[in-house]
């Protein structure tokens, strides 16, 4: 089975690396040429919770001369219109497509991917770019040999097709079907939207979030505004590990729902979002497609998204403009809609 990785940066990289030992037919595709000769020269090498080496093929999208049976899509939603009319094409009649990026984008990949061409992913593990050729993985090993990735048909059926997709990825690590992977990607949403976008609009990390009164209060609001609008659209959550979005249904004791959310990011706190490295790095953030579905759906469905609606503004001011937030005077923002 011809497996494209596209987008092979920290998450591509790995998971190509792994795939490569066993099947000759996997092509990792970026468009960082650095990254690509030196995945070519010297292999895929894997640090942090592992110290692994393989040998890989990599392209760029230029030099795509083949089609695919399985496209593995890791790009930043920002850049699919670009993306998608060329995965279109490197697809096989009868290829899929695994949707793997941040937030909910199978709606919009519709548009231009067949939607029975499409299954759905959510990576569960952790990885930084550390350089051409070198990710790290940030994921206990053992955890990542356990759960790498979930996928799903849209609609939710165990069909043969996905159990051979499971097959075809398992060298990767654990990958385990779910029966509602939207409910998963909108539970990952929850954390993305609260977290990423409260580090982003504030310029801090997680941890600097949640030390700060209002910031803590501010992430709680968001957690609750996600679940709020999802339900509205008719998601039925998952329940993860680390979030159990039971216990934000409704706020009734901020104090104690701010300190259950302060313990299920204790071992993120040092985190910085990646939408603050893209503004720390001038580059476009996924902004639109992590906070501002929820307010797009939001205004759609009316509910209220207050958080969100201003994590969206502070950052997309900041992309515009080419800045990074000012954490206290973002938190002033945040004060006059929390309290």
């Amino acid at each position: 089975m011809k497996i494209a990785i596209y987008g092979a940066g920290s998450l591509g990289t790995i998971m190509g690396a792994f795939l490569s030992e066993s099947n000759p037919d996997v092509d990792l595709i970026d468009v960082n040429e650095a990254h690509v000769n030196e995945l070519n020269n010297n292999g895929a090498h894997i640090v942090g919770k592992v110290d692994y080496s393989q040998n890989v093929k990599a392209l760029t999208p230029s030099q795509i001369n083949d089609k695919y049976d399985i496209v593995l899509l890791l790009t930043k939603q920002v850049f699919n219109k670009d993306v998608l009319p060329t995965v279109k094409e490197i697809l096989k009649d009868d290829g899929v497509l695994v949707s793997l990026q941040n937030g909910v984008p199978e709606e919009f990949i519709q548009q231009t991917i067949p939607k029975e061409q499409i299954v759905a992913g959510s990576v569960e593990f952790g990885a930084t770019f550390e350089g051409p050729g070198k990710s790290k993985l940030t994921t206990e090993f053992e955890s990542f040999k356990e759960n790498a990735i979930q996928i799903g048909e849209l609609n939710g059926e165990i069909t043969e097709r996905i159990q051979n997709i499971q097959k075809a990825l398992s060298p990767i690590g654990g990958i385990s079907i779910s029966e509602n992977l939207p409910g998963t990607k909108w539970a990952k949403l929850i954390i993305n939207s609260a977290f990423s976008g409260m580090s982003a609009a504030t310029g801090g990390t997680y941890g600097d979030v949640v030390d700060s009164d209002t910031g803590a209060k501010a992430a709680l609001y968001a957690i609750n505004e996600v679940i709020n609008v999802g339900k509205s659209a008719g998601i039925e959550f998952v329940s993860l590990s680390v979030l159990d979005y039971k216990y934000f249904e409704e706020i009734t004791n901020v104090e104690k729902q701010i300190d259950e959310m302060r313990e299920m990011i204790k071992h993120s706190r040092l985190l910085e979002a990646s939408m603050l490295q893209d503004l720390q790095k001038q580059r476009p953030t996924e902004i639109d497609y992590i906070n501002g579905i929820v307010t797009k759906l939001g205004k759609e469905n009316n509910v209220n998204t207050p958080v969100n609606d201003l994590i969206v503004e502070i950052v997309s001011d900041a992309q515009n403009q080419k800045t990074v937030p000012d954490f206290n005077e973002s938190i002033e923002k945040f004060k006059s809609v929390v309290e």
